[in-house]
């Protein structure tokens, strides 16, 4: 089965409504962002999978979901992962980070959790290094903090000014070994 193909198995089978706030569930069909309450959205669905695919993740990786909101995209990873992966999903928001752990204990992915962001930190760095990031949330530019916490051979792919990167970490040290691709317009909420 292509990338694509299996990218849209797994998001029909997480099924995207189970993530959304009651009088929003009716939305879940509607391929455009929703809102999820505290300024927040859960991403299109075909910005997903773009994003998903762009990805790549192999079965058994650690990832990290920076922006987790309502812990769709956290569920979705971890069922590509599969239960030798580990799926890390961190949210600033209080009440989305519980909302998040709710909606997640409706899926069998012990493997994955969501964490609450730490004050003044991008990401998880205390868990660092990362096979794969993710990043539902637009920055101005490519968070340097997020580059750091990709293990050799590690890929990011992230919306910064407008534009979807990927963000590829080469196999060595040093800033020589970052490929970056851009692939196309994307709109999100800011990066916080």
């Amino acid at each position: 089965m292509a990338a694509r193909e299996h990218i849209e198995v797994v998001m029909r089978r997480v099924r995207r409504e189970e993530f959304l706030p009651g009088d929003v569930k009716r939305h879940a069909g509607m391929d455009s962002a929703l809102p999820i309450g505290f300024g927040q959205t859960n991403s299109q669905p075909t910005t997903v999978a773009d994003m998903m695919e762009l990805l790549d993740v192999p079965a058994g990786a650690r990832v990290l979901d920076v922006g987790s909101g309502s812990g769709w995209s956290t569920a979705i990873l971890a069922e590509l992962v599969g239960p030798g992966g580990q799926v890390h999903g961190v949210e600033l928001v209080p009440e989305l980070v519980e909302r998040g752990r709710a909606n997640l204990e409706g899926f069998d992915v012990p493997w994955a959790e969501i964490h609450q962001a730490e004050p003044e930190a991008l990401g998880l760095p205390g868990l660092a290094p990362f096979d794969r990031i993710l990043v539902s949330a637009m920055a101005d530019s490519l968070p340097d903090e997020l580059i750091a916490q990709l293990a050799p051979g590690g890929i990011m792919v992230a919306p910064a000014d407008g534009e979807m990167y990927r963000v590829r970490k080469g196999r060595g040290a040093g800033a020589e070994g970052i490929a970056i691709t851009a692939h196309g317009a994307y709109r999100f909420v800011p990066l916080l």
